[in-house]
């Protein structure tokens, strides 16, 4: 009964701290916690199994999702470049199936530096995020944290 509880809280944090993560920290979690659970069912001792398996799921997982990540940052990349202010540019992940849709507005300066807008959505929950980008000298743009 306790291990039941143990790991049902362990889903709990990883579920509510899914939503608040990047792709790749999300793959962290998932992989942490399917290996995690494939070592402990493989291994004679449980726990070693368990911690080894939480270390490979965990590696293997932030590489799968970081890769996720890059493929969307090139496409707003390439919006923010290429696209015309006020024009959309929809995309789909080949990976996850993910679809999304950014929305330049035009350029502007501030702090000596070329800066844009952004709107970013989801389009299968239709949340839509706003972000401010700049451009360095090599042409690479940086969104504002």
């Amino acid at each position: 009964m306790r291990k039941v509880l143990i790991a049902a809280l362990l889903v709990c944090f990883v579920a509510a701290g899914y939503g608040c993560a990047n792709k790749a920290q999300q793959g962290a979690g998932v992989g942490g916690l399917a290996g995690a659970t494939i070592g402990a069912l493989t291994f004679k001792n449980k726990l070693l199994g368990a911690a080894v398996g939480a270390g490979v799921g965990t590696l293997v997982g932030y590489i799968v999702g970081n890769e996720w990540d890059k493929h969307d940052e090139a496409q707003v990349q390439q919006t923010l470049e290429t696209g015309r202010s006020d024009q959309p540019h929809a995309w789909t992940n080949p990976d996850t199936g993910a679809s999304y849709t950014a929305t330049p507005s035009p350029p502007y300066m501030a702090e000596k530096k070329v800066y844009r807008d952004v709107y970013i959505k989801d389009e299968k929950d239709g949340d839509t995020i706003m972000a401010k980008a700049w451009r360095d000298d090599q042409g690479v743009w940086h969104l504002k944290e």
